[in-house]
């Protein structure tokens, strides 16, 4: 897959064939979308073009609003898209003067002109240019003028993608990951880099990485103890991570993201790595002394390999 920030450089696609949307987790909703895409674009001996804007189009219209919550980086969106058989990813930069190009513009200037379009395939609510003036029937008549097909998502399409991505976010912060992996079709992740903490899973013989996410718009799920899986480069891993604060070690401790590898000796110091939520195990508690901790640890590193014994 190719990905592309400049319209410029897209010349060269063959009979495009286009959607549009922020396709944020790439869920079972998009999914359907992005077969339906692909067909069409074979259909036409062409190929498969998603353009999505960033920055998100609230960063710009809200400046002030600093509660986006988002289930991919681009950079994840990117790989999963191409995971999925998607040919070209465009990520067109956001900005108030784009957000104030009519319907007509929008169209002439970034479809025909920039992309060359051959064929859009959206839902019958699609909404585009100046004030979401444009619909699914301006988009129509534009298409005849402009000689590009215009291929209709059904409506129970577009409506799962909308359902779906408000119920993947509130399972996550609900801490229901296995509900989230049931509409994304695949476990929820986070990537980051290992960074140095103050060594205190090691006292109790579970070692930690201290995991920095560094995109702040990445949603960090429920607050609580998981079972995972860890990629470090080629190899996968079992796992047990702790999101929370640490009440028993430490007091008024900002949030941290820590997970203890069942499997692995080494220093992870640095490096990157993919944490996959497989189930949500228990709260995080404030106990009484250490001892407690460590034995409450225990019995998480035993439902953890239960768990992975029973779904390998």
């Amino acid at each position: 897959m190719k990905i592309y920030r400049d319209l410029s450089e897209t010349k060269g696609i063959k009979n495009p064939v286009i959607t549009t949307g922020t396709f944020d987790g790439v869920h079972v909703g998009h999914q359907k979308i992005l077969t339906q895409l692909i067909h069409e674009a074979k259909k036409i001996d062409g190929e498969s073009v998603v353009l999505t804007f960033w920055p998100h189009p609230r960063m710009v219209v809200f400046p002030d609003d600093h509660n986006l919550q988002l289930l991919n980086t681009m950079e994840e969106k990117a790989q999963l898209l191409e995971s999925f058989g998607i040919d070209h990813f465009i990520i067109y930069p956001f900005s108030k003067k784009f957000s104030r190009l009519s319907a007509r513009e929008y169209v002439k200037d970034i479809l025909v002109d920039g992309i060359g379009v051959s064929k859009m395939a959206v839902g019958y609510d699609h909404r585009f240019g100046k004030n979401r003036e444009g619909d699914f029937n301006t988009l129509t008549e534009l298409a005849k003028e402009y000689q590009f097909q215009v291929q209709e998502i059904s409506a129970e399409d577009v409506e799962n993608v909308n359902v779906s991505s408000t119920k993947i976010r509130k399972a996550l912060l609900d801490g229901d990951v296995s509900t989230a992996k049931a509409y994304l079709n695949y476990h929820y992740f986070l990537k980051g880099r290992v960074v140095s903490g103050e060594g205190i899973g090691k006292q109790l013989g579970f070692p930690t990485a201290n995991i920095l996410v560094e995109d702040s718009y990445k949603l960090i799920p429920k607050i609580g103890v998981y079972a995972v899986k860890v990629n470090l480069g080629e190899q996968v891993y079992k796992g047990m991570m702790n999101i929370g604060v640490r009440p028993t070690v430490a007091n008024n401790a900002p949030k941290t993201i820590e997970v203890h590898l069942l499997d692995y000796n080494g220093d992870l110091y640095n490096q990157e790595i993919k944490v996959s939520f497989i189930q949500r195990l228990r709260d995080e508690i404030r106990f009484e002394n250490v001892s407690q901790l460590k034995d409450q640890l225990n019995e998480d590193k035993k439902n953890c390999l239960e768990l992975f014994s029973l779904n390998p």
